[in-house]
């Protein structure tokens, strides 16, 4: 029998498909896909820490979880600012014990505007946030993931950092530097039974994109793009996350799976006849 035969067989059909026992840093997971992402994991058997800017959203979110049963803990932090982040881990070292078994690198921003028009300042903040904060906390985390035996990590990136999207320059080159991350994470760290993937979304209905979505012209040409003819839900972004942590998924590693609708693939086909 072969290696992959034997392991799938003895974690069992159920076990392939749950979490429990697990452990999972989320971040930025007070609302839209990181809140869905939480919500998925929890359900699923997983304990989870997450964190936030804001302390009041984060200690109602903390509430409505408590309620619903879910093991879900957090912590204010900015994750564009180096020491936080380094605060962020030693808390979670600490709340489970040494070992991490999932980490949802989810946290992002964005400002659009024409290439010409940044200011370093800008530059340095949508960097810092999208692409150094995942990067270091990989770094940082490393340790954790690999006492645990089987660590996954997840990038929440876009369709951006593969095709052109006008969302702007600097955000889309964070996005491609993310998928570039998953692969060579993901060759590096095998030996230490660390999985790496990235899920690429494009448009979603969350609080970052209510503003833009709400001009139902632009919501049209979103649309128009996109063979399945609406625009994505944050729950379609978490389920896929929370298979890329279970044991059914340890034969995948170092792939960005585009959640988009099919709008990466549509050169040109008409979506109304």
């Amino acid at each position: 029998m072969a290696a992959a035969e034997t392991s799938g067989t003895a974690i069992g059909s159920s076990g392939r498909w749950a979490l429990h026992g697990k452990t999972a840093l989320v971040t930025g997971g007070t609302r839209g896909i990181g809140r869905a992402v939480v919500e998925e994991l929890a359900a699923l058997g997983a304990t989870v820490h997450t964190c936030s800017r804001k302390a009041e959203e984060l200690g109602e979110r903390i509430k409505e979880w408590e309620a619903r049963g879910f093991r879900v803990t957090g912590s204010v932090c900015d994750l564009s600012e180096r020491d936080q982040r380094e605060r962020l881990l030693r808390e979670v070292a600490d709340r489970f014990g040494g070992k991490l078994n999932i980490l949802v690198n989810n946290v992002g921003t964005n400002i659009r505007k024409p290439t010409t028009e940044f200011t370093a300042e800008e530059y340095s903040f949508v960097m810092a946030t999208n692409l150094e904060s995942a990067y270091h906390l990989c770094q940082i985390a490393h340790p954790l993931l690999k006492l645990s035996g089987s660590g996954s990590i997840i990038f929440i990136s876009s369709v951006c950092g593969a095709v052109a999207v006008f969302s702007g320059t600097i955000y889309a080159m964070t996005k491609g530097a993310i998928n570039q991350l998953t692969k060579n994470l993901a060759c590096e760290w095998a030996k230490d039974n660390i999985r790496a993937n990235s899920v690429a979304p494009w448009y979603i209905t969350t609080s970052l994109t209510e503003r833009l979505l709400a001009n139902k012209d632009f919501e049209e040409q979103v649309v128009s793009r996109t063979p399945l003819g609406r625009i994505g839900e944050p729950e379609e972004i978490s389920a896929l996350v929370a298979f890329l942590c279970m044991p059914g998924s340890t034969y995948i590693t170092g792939q960005t799976i585009a959640v988009d609708g099919g709008m990466t693939v549509n050169g040109f086909y008409p979506t109304k006849p």
